[in-house]
């Protein structure tokens, strides 16, 4: 049984009572729901006027659909997701195949879903509500000392039992404790556009490549929430430093290099008519190398942020808000649960983050050696025996799982 539904046994009521979250992402939701469940009083911290969801779609990996499943919202999610069966990628001159991964080849089989975020945001949400969560918005939380918190105007809360940092790669909390991400050059242009239908895959990520500085990609999502419409994420890699050039060319320039690449896209680019469709993600590199403190607990991309390259970000939130609640459950004493939570998370989240790192600039960057590498050898180790699990696994997140008998 997940800690996440554990009864405490009389006599030893849970610890912290009071707990404060700060922020409303996938990360900051499923551990509030997490914690409401094992009886504490939650309240939610959120800086916008309203609670909301932020960002482009992404795909929920193995890992990440666990959590769900220990929350019972896996077929809330599913109803509205896309499956993902593989992820494809070619170089575009020569059409080589250079990225191959497929989810049948895992130890144990299981799909990914891609996702719109306002569908996860729509599940988490409500089921925070039902569950007794409180939220309050509009209140940008900067800094956090002995159990309480400070906002941007300076003004402070009342004491908490203990507060749940995940706020994002530019938390001010975490930044407290070092966090201080390094701006990466690469970033990518995202857009929300209808489901484009054949020749694209509904049940790919597909991706096609020129070297390491021309990427563009096409994710199925599903839909949002209350709509039939099949949604996909479109995105274009783009150095950050040119997104004024590319603005000041206009859509039209930008179509025709896409089209150039992947022809195939010329039905789905008539949907993008104002540069405004299209957000500019910029991504930064940092782990905490403790993410805890008194009484404080950091999680999502606010103790780990890169590039997302190996599509990892929301799927290890979800994991640290369930070993922090694993912890919490399993220790009435909370700075052993605060260490206990850290140790659970630290092999892992050092292994993709290293690989995140490693694994970015064959991707993105300026330069022929490391795309020549990529396609000519890295192709080619990825189709020798054992090598399509061990990248399956790789990608779903499964490598060092904090879950123990779920690993690969």
């Amino acid at each position: 049984m997940a800690a996440s539904d554990r009864e405490v046994p009389k006599g030893r009521r849970p610890r912290p009572d009071k707990t404060a979250i700060v922020g409303a992402g996938p990360s900051g939701l499923a551990a509030a729901l997490m914690l409401a469940r094992q009886g504490r009083d939650v309240i939610v911290f959120e800086r916008f006027e309203q609670a909301g969801p932020v960002g482009a779609g992404f795909m929920l990996q193995p890992t990440g659909l666990a959590v769900l499943d220990a929350l019972g919202l896996t077929p809330a999610v599913e109803a509205m997701a896309q499956p993902i069966d593989h992820i494809f990628g070619r170089e575009a001159r020569r059409g080589r195949i250079v990225l191959d991964v497929r989810y049948d080849d895992l130890h144990r089989p299981r799909l990914a879903l891609g996702v719109h975020r306002a569908a996860l945001f729509d599940v988490l949400h409500r089921a925070c509500l039902e569950a007794g969560v409180r939220f309050e918005t509009g209140r940008e939380m900067v800094a956090a000392d002995g159990g309480r918190l400070t906002d941007a105007c300076g003004h402070s809360t009342p004491a908490f039992d203990l507060i749940v940092d995940a706020s994002g790669a530019r938390s001010r909390i975490a930044a407290g404790l070092g966090a201080a991400p390094r701006p990466l050059a690469w970033g990518a242009l995202w857009g929300t556009v209808p489901w484009p239908g054949e020749p694209f895959d509904p049940r790919a990520l597909q991706q096609v490549y020129r070297g390491a500085s021309k990427m563009v990609g096409v994710l199925p999502v599903g839909a949002r929430p209350g709509s039939p419409d099949r949604l996909a994420t479109f995105f274009w890699s783009l150095r950050t430093e040119d997104h004024a050039a590319w603005h000041e060319a206009g859509l039209d320039a930008w179509k025709a290099e896409v089209r150039t690449l992947w022809p195939e896209t010329a039905g789905l680019l008539e949907t993008l008519t104002d540069p405004d469709q299209l957000t500019l993600a910029r991504y930064g590199h940092h782990t905490l190398a403790r993410p805890v403190a008194d009484r404080l607990a950091i999680i999502g991309d606010a103790a780990h942020s890169t590039s997302p390259q190996l599509g990892q970000g929301v799927n290890m939130g979800l994991l640290d808000a369930w070993s922090l609640s694993e912890a919490l459950a399993s220790h009435t004493d909370l700075p052993d649960a605060l260490s206990a939570y850290a140790a659970a998370r630290r092999w892992h989240v050092r292994l993709y983050q290293a690989l995140s790192l490693g694994f970015t600039p064959f991707y993105q960057a300026d330069g022929r050696v490391l795309p020549w590498v990529r396609d000519h050898i890295l192709g080619k180790v990825s189709r020798l025996p054992l090598s399509p699990r061990l990248l399956a696994a790789t990608v779903s997140g499964l490598l060092l799982d904090p879950r123990p008998s779920h690993r690969p």
